[in-house]
């Protein structure tokens, strides 16, 4: 599906970002502080062929699956999202974590057209569902899933959304990373996000009724996410969101601020510089 569109190419340097060799490694905990993902070396890779079963990617042993795991997620933090997707989705369930993260960032930031962009939401939920089957005690299986389709309902009316009964969905999915990943930044701020979006939409009476939307749980979120990565653009970007979908023009010069922050870090990879591109956009 995906792979047949125009991937537009990253549009900024991408030098910084190429973490060959060990650099990856290396740099692995910080890339990673806002999704948790473990890193795939032999040992990791081992314990998703023997979690995934019959359908781990056939005729590969664990060094060969860490190393292509390791090469896909090289690509995506150097902005090559087409690379680090096929080369995911090649893997099956065992590679839908980085081929959903490219199929999902590219999308957010370099897809113009709307239909377009639903499309590849729909896609990447479908890989991470497929990835929740085979490896559901794997927190970033249940993320991506919850990513996609919160992307996907963004894009259709709140009305249609809600009536497909996507937010019960996402609010699922998020639920059960943060039970595997406690400290999973990215699904804390996706919670703080359900909330907000819900009251900003439906207001705070219907929305604690009927889907227990909170201000005080997605002010709670919120502040974790940014506590567990202060460095994650994202995160600055999406508590300025949040304070505009709870309080709006009230809270407006807290969530320039937020954007303000979001624009001045120093971003470690592509995603980190289009998160940050976005919020200097913003703020023009």
């Amino acid at each position: 599906m995906a792979a047949k569109s125009a991937w537009a190419a990253f549009p900024h340097d991408a030098k910084g970002y190429a973490y060959a060799g060990d650099a990856l490694k290396k740099a692995w905990p910080k890339l990673h502080a806002g999704d948790t993902e473990p890193y795939p070396d032999a040992k990791r890779a081992a314990a998703l062929i023997a979690q995934a079963g019959k359908a781990a990617p056939k005729g590969l042993d664990a060094d060969a699956l860490a190393a292509a795991l390791q090469d896909a997620w090289r690509a995506f933090h150097r902005g090559d999202f087409k690379a680090a997707f096929d080369a995911g989705e090649a893997l099956g369930p065992v590679g839908a974590s980085v081929a959903v993260k490219a199929l999902g960032i590219h999308a957010t930031y370099l897809v113009d057209d709307d239909d377009e962009k639903l499309k590849r939401y729909e896609y990447a939920a479908k890989l991470a569902e497929a990835a929740v089957k085979a490896l559901p005690d794997d927190a970033n299986s249940h993320y991506r899933h919850a990513f996609a389709l919160g992307r996907y309902s963004q894009g259709l009316s709140i009305a249609k959304a809600l009536k497909a009964g996507i937010a019960g969905k996402v609010r699922a999915a998020l639920d059960t990373t943060l039970e595997l990943a406690p400290k999973h930044a990215e699904a804390h701020t996706a919670m703080a996000l359900y909330h907000a979006e819900i009251i900003g939409k439906v207001g705070a009476m219907i929305g604690g009724l009927t889907y227990g939307a909170k201000a005080a749980e997605a002010d709670k979120h919120i502040k974790t996410a940014l506590k567990l990565t202060p460095d994650s653009p994202i995160a600055h970007i999406e508590h300025g969101n949040v304070l505009m979908l709870l309080h709006g023009d009230k809270q407006e010069d807290a969530a320039a601020a937020a954007y303000e922050k979001a624009a001045k870090l120093k971003p470690i990879d592509a995603m980190e510089a289009l998160d940050g591109a976005y919020a200097r956009a913003q703020l023009e």
